[in-house]
């Protein structure tokens, strides 16, 4: 079913402003109540009061930030991420709808700041489709058609002073989630705000996206398993970003998963492949694994199937004083090597020497499982595994024994990335172990 398109967007400070204080009346408000009622219930009926009341206060913040766009919409889909070490698992369900749930608005509204942008000279060039291609929280994409040759283009449109918003849309969203009890308080949560907002104010900075675009293009236009739409400088600024259209399927598309296993797998292999290439090679990953960013071309022959790779904007530069230790870290954890995991622990600021031993095993028996599918001889069945799940409760249980110790920023993005990659394989549904792939790098 289509959309309804948005005839406006809340994007003056004043006007978000407002929208905001009135969420966080109404989420406090049903909190007030919540915890009124929790007085008279016993501990089986609090517990079932209690997911109610989360899953009616996701279900009041999505449908909110899904109108107001924005930083804080983009901040909800990455706390989803993070969501299932804290959340009832229908609550959490809701908050990653907010990935998919994302009403697009009218061209209208959009043709004022594309003229400002590209001016009306470039812009005559053009013949775009008013009807969105795709929407997201920062911007919606149109198909275009350079009219002098019949390119077919796809043109990225930042929504109107989305970028304006960013420091006083993350400062409410904290206020709702903690007046709404969706998170705890502490340090950790503290951190993933902070890199929420670096993340925010590099994905809205368009020319940094031409730039990685760009980079990310050359860097892989030799390799056959790999697809990157060219840019055209032209028709970009800091607002509106332009590349060739790239079609394709979704990666969790009835297509590509009819595939066959052979198939899957290598496709499975090239993202892995991929994710260790930007990681040690490239110092530049691409820190944003939700399905949208990576479609399928399927080879009608059935020789080369390729991934198409789309939207840069998230790409994160990885220090060389980090990479280093985190390399010993995987081929330690790799090699089950307890004492190099340890040491690659403590040179990363992960462990410290004053932790006592049973702190170090929960950190050791967590490296030990994310690890878990490049031991053995044996192929891994990804789409059968629940490593996801445990890696959650484990982790879980070691935030909670270190004090929510707040760890090395590099490593939630990169946490992220590897939390997104094992996803990716265990929807394409591959059987396979992929431990060789890691040996070009460490």
């Amino acid at each position: 079913m289509k959309k309804k398109e948005l005839d406006s967007i809340k994007s003056k400070l004043l006007s978000r402003g407002l929208s905001l204080a009135k969420i966080t009346l109404r989420a406090g408000s049903r909190a007030a109540s919540h915890s009124f009622s929790q007085l008279v219930l016993n501990r089986t009926e609090r517990g079932e009061r209690f997911n109610s009341y989360i899953t009616e206060q996701i279900q009041l913040l999505t449908t909110e930030l899904g109108q107001l766009k924005g930083s804080l919409m983009k901040a909800g889909q990455l706390l989803s991420i993070y969501g299932e070490h804290f959340l009832p698992p229908e609550a959490n369900e809701l908050l990653k709808s907010l990935q998919f749930q994302s009403p697009p608005v009218r061209f209208s509204v959009l043709q004022p700041l594309l003229l400002a942008e590209l001016g009306p000279k470039r812009l005559e060039e053009l013949e775009i489709d008013p009807t969105p291609y795709a929407a997201a929280s920062l911007g919606q994409v149109h198909r275009a058609t350079r009219l002098s040759d019949g390119q077919q283009l796809a043109v990225k449109i930042q929504y109107p002073e989305v970028d304006k918003a960013i420091v006083s849309d993350l400062r409410f969203l904290k206020v709702i989630l903690s007046t709404s009890k969706l998170i705890p308080k502490g340090p950790r949560f503290d951190q993933i705000f902070d890199e929420v907002k670096t993340m925010l104010e590099q994905e809205v900075d368009y020319r940094n996206e031409l730039a990685f675009t760009q980079l990310f293009y050359e860097l892989l236009r030799d390799d056959p398993r790999y697809k990157v739409a060219i840019a055209f400088p032209e028709y970009c600024s800091q607002r509106v970003m332009t590349t060739e259209y790239m079609g394709g399927k979704a990666s969790d598309s009835p297509e590509v998963l009819a595939l066959s296993q052979e198939q899957r797998n290598q496709l499975g292999q090239a993202y892995l492949e991929l994710y260790l290439r930007e990681l040690f090679e490239f110092a530049a990953v691409q820190t944003d694994p939700h399905f949208g960013n990576y479609r399928i071309h399927i080879d009608p022959s059935g020789a080369q199937d390729q991934l198409i790779l789309l939207d840069f904007g998230a790409v994160r530069r990885v220090d060389s004083d980090f990479l280093k230790p985190y390399r010993n870290l995987v081929l330690s954890a790799l090699n089950q090597d307890g004492e190099g995991v340890t040491r690659a622990g403590r040179d990363l600021g992960l462990l410290k020497d004053s932790d006592p031993p049973e702190l170090v095993q929960k950190y050791l028996d967590l490296c030990f499982l994310i690890t878990e599918p490049f031991y053995g001889p044996d192929s891994y069945d990804w789409g059968a595994s629940d490593l996801p799940q445990r890696v959650a409760k484990v982790g879980t249980e070691m935030v909670a024994a270190f004090h929510l110790r707040t760890p090395p920023h590099q490593s939630l993005f990169l946490d992220r990335k590897l939390g997104g990659t094992f996803v990716f394989l265990s929807k394409l549904g591959c059987k396979a172990q992929f431990r060789s792939c890691f040996a070009p790098y460490l």
